[in-house]
């Protein structure tokens, strides 16, 4: 019997891991539209860079998303 609890406790890491594995980090998708949105807003001439960037900021916003992310 203890083997059986065993390959159950093992089995559930796993599958955990391959559902990490397949949706990738924040960091590493998106990068273009990130980068347009950073230089947006830090080089913005504007009293409020938000509303200035803010098609580029919903750019990135919609990509993010279509990774699973909401920001």
């Amino acid at each position: 019997m203890p083997s059986i609890a065993l390959k159950a406790e093992s089995a559930a890491p796993v599958a955990g891991a391959n559902t990490m594995a397949s949706k990738p980090k924040p960091c590493c998708v998106c990068k273009e539209e990130k980068a347009q949105r950073d230089d947006c807003m830090l080089f913005s001439k504007s009293n409020d860079p938000t509303s200035d960037c803010k098609p580029i900021i919903d750019q990135y916003k919609t990509c993010m998303a279509g990774f699973g992310f909401q920001i």
